[in-house]
């Protein structure tokens, strides 16, 4: 296994350690079956204006989409521009050792969705994403009061948020990342400042969601593309501090050559 991922699951090692700490105590309002578990095939619970209920602590399936959003998408269908082309090969060339998350930052968006607990809280007209990052605790604020995009004067890690209802779909539109993001750990496919995602939250039932993501960089990706992470409930326990300290002093150990530097993403030029 090359540095960079090991890197990168040291991070997430660090976060499996304290996650789950307040164990054992019943979530409100979850149905349960005869014996008290709580019944994750239950239908869909839904909010006082017949909205689904997203709120709940949840998890990706498994580790796939952390390594490789793209794992699961039709062959052929994503295709990179030559920035994005070389970016990658030189991510790959230093065996991902380059990887933000592997050095205490955030690991961005959808990624963010992909590895650690989070926690959906729901109310009219926002939308918060708490995430138990081994980096630290970090949120997202999802605005659902009709507000438009802001003009973006700084970059961020995981973008502005603004969201819309359509029909039992949650919809989540994020603009004004940083430039150079990464939107997987393993194959290291890297994004611009031009990125738009497009998250769909689909609850199919009180156990199960899926986050369809679509992927639109017009300096990174040739034409946008979707992959969909499947969603699990952790039922009866609750977010804990997080962070990775620890995580610097292994690196301390490392003998790592500077990292050169990637190039800006190009400027963009007309319409796909």
């Amino acid at each position: 296994m090359n540095r960079g991922v090991l890197a990168a699951i040291l991070v997430v090692a660090l976060a499996v350690v304290v996650q789950a700490q307040w164990l054992n105590y019943p979530t409100p309002g979850i149905p349960r079956t005869a014996d008290g578990k709580p019944d994750l095939n239950a239908s869909t619970p839904r909010t006082a204006d017949g909205r689904p209920d997203l709120s709940g602590v949840w998890e990706a399936e498994d580790a796939r989409w952390f390594f490789d959003l793209t794992k699961e998408v039709e062959p052929g269908r994503v295709v990179m521009t030559p920035w994005a082309t070389g970016v990658q090969r030189q991510r790959e060339a230093r065996d991902h050792v380059d990887d933000p998350n592997g050095y205490c930052l955030p690991p961005g968006v959808p990624r963010a969705e992909s590895r650690v607990p989070f926690r959906l809280l729901q109310t009219p007209t926002m939308t918060a994403i708490l995430y138990e990052f081994v980096t630290g605790n970090v949120y997202r604020q999802v605005f659902t009061d009709g507000r438009p995009f802001p003009q973006v004067s700084q970059e961020t890690w995981l973008g502005y948020s603004i969201g819309h209802w359509d029909g039992d779909v949650f919809v989540v539109e994020s603009t004004g990342f940083r430039d150079g993001g990464w939107l997987d750990t393993e194959k290291g496919h890297p994004h611009s400042d031009a990125l738009t995602v497009t998250e769909r939250f689909v609850r199919r039932n009180v156990g199960r969601m899926d986050v369809v993501v679509t992927i639109d960089d017009p300096k990174a990706f040739v034409t946008p593309w979707t992959a969909t992470m499947r969603m699990q409930l952790l039922p009866d326990t609750e977010m804990f501090e997080s962070f990775c300290d620890n995580q610097m002093k292994i690196l301390e150990h490392w003998k790592l050559d500077p990292a050169p530097p990637e190039p800006h993403s190009p400027p963009l030029t007309g319409s796909r």
